[in-house]
């Protein structure tokens, strides 16, 4: 039969092919050889059980599926094949003899996507094989979408957070009734930013921080956010750690270690000032066009007040943090500070880790 150039012209080459089932050879040669012809792959199955195999292990764009074979028929295929998470979205054309109105709504029940009809005109054919392979690429161009979005979601938000709203959470407020929170930043960073070029400021700045993002992994930590030359962590947030006070402090002496490398490695001079709280916060999101997560109570307030008057090179506790660490760090005498905005500060300076295995850096 003559087909219209028009038709095959438009149909793009595709680099997963088409299943062409059916019992009968010469029908699936039949078809076969003229999907071919026009530029489309082609695989076949004799048989239903042959078509759930081959589709399960290499699921094609489109599936042409005879209605009447011996075992398993196309209704059965069609609705395993639907019922098959691996396999649920490729669109079945319905190959039938069979012409009855219940038939066919048979076939929709199970999940048909279209019908040809016995014989098969083999230009119609074409045409609805077109319109199934458009609807993969569409379905496909629509999850790569939803996985890009799912990933900037997790870019900007923590995993279980992404998660609920996902879910259709609207508010989402959560109380802490311990976390312990760092809050560091670098000493010398602004005096930098003034003699060095905006690429190589944030170059020298996306190192840095990159190696932070890797301890605080390493220990199950939560990075909360960074702004400007500041970088919080929190610790027993998001997930239950009985020891969230230790990790955090070894945290903040691997990140001091991290940061001297660096100096040696450019020659600089940068001096991380931490400033570390435990107790009660608040966690939640924020914003309706652009989200964010962030964190408030007392614990948040104390813990960027130490870190304010926190001389560089020094890590600074409150008394909660204190009461959890005194046996595994050292520290010096309790101290009074005066923070900028007024408020008086009792604090201590971590110094080394007592506790072996307690800082790995």
């Amino acid at each position: 039969m003559p087909m219209n150039s028009r038709f095959s012209d438009s149909l793009p080459p595709h680099r997963r092919p088409v299943l062409v089932v059916d019992d009968e050879e010469q029908n699936r040669v039949l078809l076969r050889d003229w999907l071919e012809a026009h530029g489309h792959l082609t695989i076949e199955a004799e048989n239903g059980e042959e078509a759930l195999r081959s589709a399960a292990q290499a699921p094609p764009d489109a599936i042409l599926l005879d209605v009447s074979m011996p075992g398993l028929d196309g209704f059965e295929v069609c609705r395993r094949l639907k019922g098959d998470p691996r396999t649920a979205s490729i669109p079945i054309l319905m190959v039938t003899a069979l012409s009855e109105r219940d038939q066919r709504l048979k076939g929709i029940e199970a999940g048909a996507t279209d019908f040809l009809n016995k014989p098969v005109d083999l230009q119609d054919l074409l045409l609805r094989v077109r319109n199934a392979l458009q609807t993969t690429q569409l379905f496909n161009d629509l999850k790569a979408e939803r996985e890009r979005s799912e990933r900037l979601l997790l870019n900007i938000l923590p995993e279980s957070i992404a998660e609920r709203m996902k879910r259709g959470e609207v508010t989402i407020a959560d109380h802490h009734p311990e976390v312990s929170l760092l809050v560091a930043d670098l000493a010398g960073f602004t005096a930098l930013a003034t003699h060095i070029g905006p690429e190589e400021l944030v170059s020298f700045l996306n190192e840095i921080f990159s190696e932070f993002d890797l301890l605080v992994k390493a220990r199950g930590l939560e990075k909360v956010k960074t702004m400007g030359d500041s970088y919080v962590v929190a610790g027993g947030l998001l997930v239950a750690m009985p020891n969230h006070a230790q990790e955090l402090a070894s945290l903040a002496l691997e990140m001091q270690a991290a940061l001297a490398r660096f100096n040696q490695q450019y020659n600089m001079s940068l001096r991380l000032r931490v400033g570390m709280s435990t107790g009660p916060l608040v966690s939640g999101i924020i914003g309706r066009t652009k989200f964010a997560f962030d964190l408030w109570g007392e614990t948040v307030n104390t813990a960027c007040q130490l870190n304010a008057c926190a001389a560089p090179g020094s890590i600074q506790v409150d008394e909660g943090a204190y009461e959890r660490l005194c046996g595994c760090f050292s520290f010096s005498e309790r101290r009074a500070l005066r923070s900028g905005n007024g408020v008086t500060l009792e604090a201590r300076v971590l110094g080394a880790a007592q506790t072996a295995g307690v800082f790995r850096g």
